[in-house]
């Protein structure tokens, strides 16, 4: 297999992963094991917490001890274990400490693959994204076949249908596992100048354009978690069908997969502040049209917007941070905007959702209207903030410069 097909394979199945039990989570939690909305934010906040332990201890193996591939390798092994003992858990202490297992597994493996992409594709800017757009592919193939799998169940049938999320996402880990070590090998470079690689990344933020794309990457990962943490008992409450749930919120991935494909294109031509500033506003956008609640065919609709909020802003974000951070730095500086993405920004925005949930619920029914205005309006102001402040033009150089300075 050529490099490139092997880095998509790997990205499907690192998307075939995740797009297993993400879209369903919350629905599993709150609708069959009864889980309050403040239980359901730390079982979230299991993945800012492993975000946290990528950025200290992971990026710093792969960058400076273990082949990225093989640690990719052992990762998904773990985090498959783990995915499957959480098919069997059903009281909140068990599953919350499973799924911290299976985050400190999965989390780092996010990145990882990133970073082993930039490391074999000559031209990121322009390749990266129509390898990413399989990992998008993955999600929507993991979601799809829920459709006949929940389709006509109730009651204990249908709870055990929807736990067979962790059951396929389990099975796909260790898949991914064995892919891991068909990969072309990548180096890590222990002789690097600077030996704690998580430091040299961290000093590249005394850079202001660093600095500001590190604060608004913070906030839209904040907005972003809503999506995850609440579309599901949304859409159940508005009457979706929960067999249809996984594919409405999929048609975010499939307009994803024309974005991701063009990504390049829009890159060369509106630059890093338009794209990513666009990418923002397809969350405000999203949230707004929640807010409003009606018609349901509009709502489901609005999560087209999704491949715009991805591929423009976090894409956009990793392909930066490649560009702008050195090499032997770079699987710790794409996890220390991982820590925002998948880190700091979810555990505030699960904690936060969780908290606005139980205040926005009357007589066991949650007040989307008010909930989803929140999400709407702090995205308006992360990509205000994008727009006025965020200066690429202050290229690696000057980066690197402050970086040495520091």
């Amino acid at each position: 297999m050529s490099t490139r097909w092997r880095l998509s394979l790997m990205m499907f199945l690192q998307y075939v992963i995740w797009g297993s039990w993400l879209p369903l989570l919350a629905l599993y939690l709150s609708q069959y094991l009864k889980f309050t909305g403040t239980e359901i934010g730390w079982i979230f906040a299991t993945q800012a917490i492993a975000a946290v332990a990528a950025v200290f201890v992971s990026g710093q193996i792969a960058d400076r001890y273990l082949s990225p591939e093989r640690f990719l390798a052992v990762s998904h092994a773990v985090g498959g274990a783990a995915m499957l003992t959480l098919a069997v858990q059903t009281s909140f202490w068990p599953f919350f400490l499973t799924m911290l297992v299976y985050s400190l597994a999965y989390v780092p493996t996010l990145s990882l693959t990133n970073s082993i992409c930039f490391h074999h594709l000559k031209d990121a800017q322009n390749e990266f994204g129509r390898v990413r757009l399989w990992g998008t592919i993955g999600w929507i193939a993991a979601s799809w076949p829920f459709v006949f799998i929940l389709e006509g169940k109730e009651g204990t049938a249908l709870q055990a249908a929807v736990g067979s999320i962790f059951i396929v996402a389990g099975l796909a880990s260790l898949a991914q596992a064995g892919v891991s070590l068909m990969l072309p090998a990548s180096t890590p470079k222990t002789a690097a100048a600077e030996r704690y690689a998580p430091f040299e990344a961290i000093k590249l933020l005394a850079n202001p354009t660093v600095a500001v794309l590190f604060v608004v990457t913070f906030l839209d990962a904040l907005v972003h978690q809503c999506y995850f943490q609440w579309t599901s008992p949304f859409l159940s409450a508005i009457g979706v069908p929960g067999n249809m749930i996984m594919p409405a919120m999929s048609i975010g991935q499939i307009a994803e997969i024309a974005t991701m494909a063009g990504l390049g294109f829009f890159l060369a031509r509106l630059g890093w502040r338009w794209t990513m500033t666009i990418g923002i506003l397809g969350h405000v956008v999203r949230f707004f049209i929640y807010a409003i609640g009606q018609p349901t065919w509009l709502v489901v609709g609005s999560n087209l917007v999704h491949g715009l909020c991805y591929a423009f802003f976090f894409a956009s974000v990793y392909i930066f941070v490649d560009e702008y951070f050195p090499k032997d730095a770079r699987a710790s500086a794409q996890g220390l905007f991982n820590f925002l993405i998948l880190g700091l920004g979810p555990f505030v925005g699960s904690l936060l959702w969780g908290w606005l949930g139980d205040v926005y619920t009357r007589g066991g029914v949650v007040d989307y209207s008010k909930l989803f205005m929140v999400p709407a309006g702090l995205g308006l102001v992360a990509a205000v903030l994008l727009f006025l402040a965020f200066r690429p033009d202050e290229r690696l150089a000057p980066a690197r410069a402050v970086a040495k300075a520091a």
